[in-house]
């Protein structure tokens, strides 16, 4: 180095993440004037501060040799190769047009990205063309947050707020998922154990190592949300602050238009122009994180208020005294089923056989409608709201339940020790500890129901021979005491194909005579390719159930059979079209008259089709009204 050279000033370490020097250094991005060789010095000799910039410009295009053999592992003196090229191997040099492409191509694409995250909303039905043709004030914000702020603050905030984004579009798509079954948000307190329950619908559906590739897929994409979401708030970070004058502008008359529009009430096809919705939908789900906490002590309080909780037992339940009670749910028989015009002719007319049915053995029915706490999925949730007499609307509350001492419909029936209280859930392929909770004597879960045949999808056991082994297993039993059972029938549950059919229910035995049905069947794949054949699938599929059922109680009903049977809950929005009703059938049947005159007030439809007026209550409190109906009474 000549003695006359200034001293050598070194690059700018805070450089922007893609390598270009911070904006104040240099005015332009271009690759191809990265690539021009510095300008030669003038003759004068400058001073050390005016040269310093210059110098150290082109000391950092053009390597001292003995700089770049020590960088590069060459003895000095030694021939050293050529010095390092701008880009990837020198191709920004080579392809100046290329990289510029690339150049804009990257930011365009990470502009997008940006823009889609903050404007998509978090229901598919409410995606449309004009719901990403609008000015969110978010990216406003954003722009002038990064325009404010140096260089390597500029970064970090930049990368946070990507990483921000990502989260945001990994929970909108969670948000997405759920609304298509459960017809509500995710919930970032409690339904995180729910996603374990995809994972073993996964297995079913696909096999173990199925389900192992599908949740390493699930992860890779979320990472690679994450990452690339915050690769694009970093790349248009470097890009307003190397064109700092022209983003300043733009962002001012970006501004000024929102603000104009957002007061006007400026609307393109029916969507407002100026949109803070991103804002609005962080705010919602912080405020729905802070209910969910504050839910916990609410319901801990509700959990102590029970009106039967200090009855003597002697006093429970006595107008059912002696006779075997059935409590019996069908998976997913929603209001939709009987009420949708595409689905309710042929559900009527399985209703009215039933109906038909059950009088030709001497019974009557009476029917109304119950509002659940869930819809699309989440039957535990209806079950133990149906049992507790709480709203019991989330895996927080059930936890709680389950927990604690509260005395539910099934655990009063065991309190009063006049009836062996027992468990028919086919669907639980588990160990279920809440069995216990519930006040259930004995469980009898799929493999203890005698059951060699084929799942059908989901359900490990179909609904005539869960009933029939109910019969083989308790109630037909000679000498035995009064029962009083839980059923639950899984048929209708979910995905709704394959589905068996009623047969002869002698020709039943081991239930290898369904691996027949179910090669008949529907292959659930193609199904679900089609609204119009899942709505077909589901209605078949509840249609069996209560065939099933109605068979079941004219084949083996007697004098002593109660049955209540219900819905859990609504069907997916897939089958229900979104709609917010919540409703679903809830009917008892006896062929004593008693047991039906100590209901007479409830104003129920005759019948195992309940009308349209007929009374709707929230299913928490059936559980009250059914114990005060059939307790004691004055005279």
């Amino acid at each position: 180095m000549s003695h006359l050279t200034p001293p050598r000033q070194l690059p700018d370490t805070d450089a922007d993440a893609d390598g270009s020097p911070d904006p104040d250094v240099t005015a332009t991005d271009d690759p191809r004037k990265a690539s021009e060789p510095a300008a030669e010095p003038t003759p004068t000799t400058p001073t050390a501060a005016e040269a310093a910039p210059e110098t150290a410009a082109r000391d950092e295009a053009e390597p001292e040799p003995q700089e770049t053999a020590a960088r590069d592992g060459v003895e000095p003196g030694a021939q050293a190769p050529s010095p390092a090229r701008p880009g990837w191997f020198g191709w920004r040099r080579r392809f100046p047009r290329t990289a510029r492409g690339v150049w804009l191509g990257t930011t365009v694409l990470a502009a997008v990205l940006v823009f889609v995250v903050l404007l998509v909303p978090n229901r598919l039905d409410y995606i449309t063309v004009q719901s990403f043709l609008r000015l969110p004030v978010e990216g406003i914000f954003l722009a002038a947050v990064l325009l404010a702020l140096p260089s390597r603050a500029r970064r970090v905030t930049a990368a946070a707020l990507g990483v921000l984004l990502g989260l945001s579009a990994v929970l909108k798509c969670l948000d997405m998922g759920f609304r298509q079954t459960l017809a509500r948000p995710f919930d970032l307190v409690f339904d995180w154990v729910l996603l374990s329950d995809a994972a073993d619908f996964l297995k079913d559906s696909l096999g173990r190592t199925g389900e192992v590739f599908a949740v390493i897929a699930v992860i890779a994409l979320v990472l690679a949300v994450l990452v690339l979401s915050a690769l694009a708030t970093v790349r248009l970070a470097n890009v307003v602050a190397r064109h700092r004058p022209v983003a300043v502008r733009s962002t001012l008359v970006l501004g000024v238009v929102w603000i104009i529009c957002f007061t006007l009430g400026v609307q393109f096809g029916g969507v407002t122009v100026a949109t803070k919705g991103y804002a609005q939908y962080l705010s919602n789900r912080v405020q729905y994180v802070s209910d969910g906490l504050g839910d916990a002590e609410v319901f801990k309080k509700q959990l102590t208020v029970d009106a039967y909780a200090k009855t003597p037992s002697d006093q429970l339940l006595t107008g059912l005294r002696g006779k075997d009670v059935m409590l019996t749910f069908i998976e997913s028989y929603g209001r939709v089923a009987i009420d949708d015009p595409t689905m309710g002719p042929e559900v009527d007319a399985t209703l009215k056989a039933g109906d038909a049915r059950l009088k030709a053995a001497g019974f009557s029915a009476r029917s109304g409608w119950l509002r659940s706490p869930v819809t699309g999925a989440g039957s535990w949730l209806a079950h133990s709201t149906f049992l507790s007499g709480l709203w019991v609307k989330n895996q927080q509350r059930y936890r709680t339940l389950t927990t604690s001492d509260r005395a539910t419909l099934t655990s009063y029936f065991q309190k009063t020790g006049a009836w062996r209280t027992v468990g028919i859930v086919p669907g639980v392929r588990k160990a279920w500890p809440e069995g216990k909770y519930f006040g259930l004597d004995h469980i009898y879960d799929s493999t203890h129901l005698g059951y060699q045949g084929p799942y059908f999808s989901w359900t490990p056991v179909p609904d005539q021979f869960s009933l029939e082994a109910f019969q083989k297993l308790e109630h037909g039993k000679k000498n035995r005491d009064p029962i009083m059972a839980e059923i639950i029938l899984a048929s209708s549950h979910n995905p709704w194909s394959p589905i068996a059919h009623t047969i002869d229910w002698k020709d039943l035995g081991d239930g290898k005579v369904f691996y027949k049905i179910k090669k008949e069947g529907t292959n659930p794949t193609e199904v679900w390719k089609s609204a119009k054949r899942v709505r077909t699938e589901y209605r078949k599929a509840i249609q069996y159930s209560l065939d099933s059922l109605t068979q079941w109680v004219q084949r083996y009903g007697d004098d002593k059979t109660v049955l209540v049977f219900l819905g859990d809950h609504q069907p997916v929005p897939t089958v229900t079209g979104g709609t917010s009703n919540r409703d679903v059938p809830v009917t008892v049947v006896a062929r004593d008259p008693k047991v039906l005159e100590r209901i007479s007030d409830w104003g129920w439809t005759e019948g195992i089709k309940p009308a349209d007026n007929a009374p709707e209550w929230s299913m928490n409190t059936f559980r009250d009204r059914f114990m005060t109906a059939y307790g004691p009474q004055d005279g």
